[in-house]
């Protein structure tokens, strides 16, 4: 009797959180976190629980421009070294929102290894703003080749970091930042003081922030005075800015 071969593993994206509007003329992809080397598949519940929580929000935020968002399902829960799992299903994830929608611009949005693949795949061609929270990121080794940031230029960047994080790094993304402002001035960075790898402690903030700002990039909506604030300073206080207590509180809901 012939053996049947394992199904290939395909990526997918989530059903649009909230209504679908009509026309779409934004996208945010929503990328949740993973590990550094697993074969297994994300458990979807659990891994996609916070990015769920964001993309709500944006999605009745931005619903009168026509804002949807989706979470993307990854093939596997690891990163898989130079396989990098993740980041190729967030460029899959924008070849389909391109195929579904057309010329609309996309947002990458994640967290912990998700805002890895975020900032590894804003080099896609639809992709104008990219969200990282929490980046999980890679010890830098002078004798290997660091984390790229040239794919990055002409996108707007926001990495959101807790400075009590002991599972992910905030150095190491205040020196991706550092570097990507270098070749990009549209990068910022803010510090959550005292908050730990989740951001709970400043949910409310963190959410209105990136509302601040995926609102900005992709419809043109003025930022408030401390995102404008971190674009325009040179490094490393645009990298360095605090994320104040009430940030957003004036912002629509």
């Amino acid at each position: 009797m012939a053996q049947q071969a394992t199904p290939a593993r395909t990526a997918r994206l989530g059903r649009a959180l909230g209504p679908e509007p009509t026309p779409v003329s934004g996208v945010v992809l929503l990328l949740p976190g993973g590990d550094e080397v697993s074969g297994r598949r994300p458990a979807p519940l659990l891994a996609t629980a916070s990015m769920r929580a964001l993309g709500r929000r944006l999605s009745r935020a931005g619903r009168p421009e026509g804002l949807v968002a989706h979470v993307v399902h990854y093939r596997y829960r690891g990163w898989n070294g130079g396989e990098a799992h993740l980041a190729r299903d967030a460029s899959w994830a924008a070849d389909e929102v391109v195929r579904r929608y057309g010329d609309v611009p996309v947002c990458l949005a994640g967290v912990g290894m998700g805002g890895r693949a975020a900032l590894r795949a804003g080099g896609h061609d639809a992709v104008e703003a990219v969200v990282a929270l929490a980046p999980w990121l890679p010890e830098e080794d002078v004798a290997a080749s660091p984390e790229p940031v040239k794919q990055l230029a002409g996108r707007h960047v926001l990495i959101v970091h807790g400075t009590n994080d002991t599972r992910t790094d905030p150095e190491l993304s205040f020196r991706l930042a550092a570097r990507a402002k270098k070749a990009n001035r549209d990068v910022c960075r803010f510090e959550v003081h005292s908050d730990g790898h989740g951001l709970h402690h400043y949910r409310d903030e963190v959410l209105a922030l990136v509302e601040d700002f995926v609102m900005g990039v992709l419809f043109g909506r003025a930022f408030s005075r401390p995102v404008a604030d971190a674009l325009a300073a040179p490094p490393p206080l645009g990298l360095r800015m605090p994320l104040a207590a009430g940030f957003g509180t004036s912002l629509r809901r």
